[in-house]
């Protein structure tokens, strides 16, 4: 038995389908390569190359393997641009996602773990998220995760369909260094983008109420990440009980000014930030409470901020 991973040739599906393989489970990748690189899925892995959108690319998938469950990655992941594109947004997020669980059902496979976002909670003025705090998304991109979550609740209801879902904030860092973030929206990439052009990296705002005036998020390390992943699918193979959704918090988080600081440090290229005006709708802090992973996953930060800077930046630096 194997789990699919779709989306499993991006930046953090890759991560997932190595951590699956180091637990000695065996995976098989679909993505449609939209963003992902079909370099990224390791030798031996059987790799479906398709949308989620074809009918015809799930039940070959589902009718060729044996699968256990499934590790719902795929996606379109760009809140900022989904404004533009809602419709295709909530195609790629809510038709495929609402396919797959056809898919699924039909081929009784019922287990899934859904890559979801902390964008269900949109702009929030409470200390630390938690999976209480109420969801407001502010984006297409944030509404298709919410709905996606309202799909597996609703199929849960009813087909027992096993499922949960797993909230999280800024994904950075690799790995390993065959694998590195190709996003071009994503903070790290553009910084090193920029240092590597000889340009000076942007910060948009510095007059926030925080200790250095920019905006605190959560940072969280890939592989730290995958590895929430695959401790739910175990306890979902396990039949042993989860909550509906787990955000994956740092609890404190880090400022935009410290990536900055520890990006120079890490590079050796000495920079001053350029400070450019806030963006609309940027709170000022979004961290989330990882307690209920940490009960449930054995979730916790293996990585600091400088761990994290130095693994993207030699998987970034491997890969030119």
């Amino acid at each position: 038995m194997a789990w699919l991973v779709t989306g499993g040739a991006g930046y953090i599906g890759a991560h997932v389908v190595r951590a699956f393989q180091a637990e000695g489970i065996d995976v098989v990748v679909l993505d449609d390569l939209s963003s992902g690189h079909e370099r990224f899925v390791p030798a031996g892995v059987p790799f479906v190359r398709g949308t989620l959108l074809d009918g015809s690319v799930l039940e070959r998938t589902f009718s060729e393997f044996e699968l256990s469950g499934v590790v719902h990655v795929a996606g379109y992941k760009y809140a900022g641009v989904s404004v533009q594109r809602p419709l295709h947004t909530y195609a790629q997020n809510v038709t495929a996602t609402a396919m797959l669980l056809a898919a699924m059902e039909e081929h009784r496979v019922e287990r899934i773990v859904f890559s979801s976002s902390a964008a269900v909670y949109g702009t929030t003025d409470v200390d630390l998220v938690t999976e209480d705090t109420p969801k407001a998304p502010e984006s297409p991109y944030g509404e298709s995760k919410l709905i996606g979550e309202w799909l597996l609740r609703d199929q849960g209801v009813a087909t027992g369909l096993r499922h949960t879902s797993l909230r999280y904030f800024n994904v950075v860092g690799s790995g390993t260094d065959e694998v590195y973030d190709t996003s071009p929206h994503n903070l790290f990439p553009l910084v090193f983008d920029a240092l590597l052009a000889g340009r000076t990296p942007r910060i948009n705002g510095d007059d926030y109420p925080t200790p250095d005036g920019t905006c605190v998020r959560d940072y969280l390390h890939v592989a730290d990440l995958a590895a929430a992943h695959v401790a739910a699918a175990k306890r979902l193979d396990a039949h042993e009980s989860l909550e509906a959704a787990y955000n994956l918090g740092s609890g404190d988080g880090s400022s935009v000014g410290e990536i900055m600081t520890a990006m120079a440090d890490v590079t050796g290229i000495d920079f001053t930030p350029e400070i450019m005006p806030r963006r609309a709708g940027d709170p000022a802090r979004i961290v989330a409470s990882g307690a209920l992973a940490a009960r449930d996953l054995d979730w916790r930060m293996r990585h600091d901020l400088r761990q994290m800077v130095e693994s993207a930046w030699r998987a970034r630096r491997a890969a030119d």
